[in-house]
């Protein structure tokens, strides 16, 4: 497997540290190396939580501004946030939606989702939107979102796993309760 940086962005509760272990799991089953780490600042209170997976030959396991070839968010907000890690030419997916947090005590978007989408329409040529809706739909709960964030990477072919080695990686690291709501998030694929 080649080298491949990615960056995962989202806000503490939403799963950005489990999606960065998953995609390790599988990058180490393939015989890859793995280097990783996540930052998370106030992440108990709604802070933004950023996760660094390193596939390949690295000797940091951190991504420098301009050097992550994937850039996987929670909502547009944190994807712009993350924005200046992504390398030019990279290639990002992210939910079309903004979470409040209810641990921050917001009830509403306090900017509407479309004004950030915009700007990554723009920016970013490689741009692959996973609807909350159909996330909520399918799993009748937003809980597995990071779950459905990596199938649809997958589906856009922006990871080089195939929604088998997900499935394997999910089973290795969740509860068998977990797993029929996370096999059916996994399919939930952008647009």
């Amino acid at each position: 497997m080649q080298n491949l940086n990615i960056l995962i962005a989202g806000v503490g509760g939403q799963g950005t540290v489990l999606l960065a272990r998953l995609v390790a799991d599988m990058a180490l089953a393939q015989g890859a190396r793995v280097r990783g780490s996540e930052t998370i600042g106030m992440a108990q209170r709604g802070g933004s939580v950023v996760s660094h997976v390193r596939i390949g030959q690295s000797d940091s396991p951190l991504i420098s501004p301009g050097g992550a070839d994937v850039l996987l968010a929670f909502e547009p907000g944190e994807a712009l946030r993350a924005l200046p890690y992504l390398k030019e030419g990279g290639a990002l997916a992210v939910c079309d939606r903004i979470q409040p947090s209810a641990s921050a005590g917001r009830t509403k978007e306090p900017v509407p989702a479309s004004t950030y989408l915009e700007q990554l329409h723009a920016r970013v040529p490689q741009l692959t939107l996973l609807p909350f809706s159909q996330v909520l739909d399918a799993c009748g709960s937003a809980k597995p979102l990071n779950v459905a964030l990596l199938g649809a990477a997958i589906a856009a072919g922006l990871l080089p796993f195939s929604t088998a080695q997900a499935i394997a990686a999910l089973h290795a690291r969740v509860p068998e309760r977990f797993w029929a709501l996370n096999e059916t998030a996994l399919q939930c694929t952008g647009t």
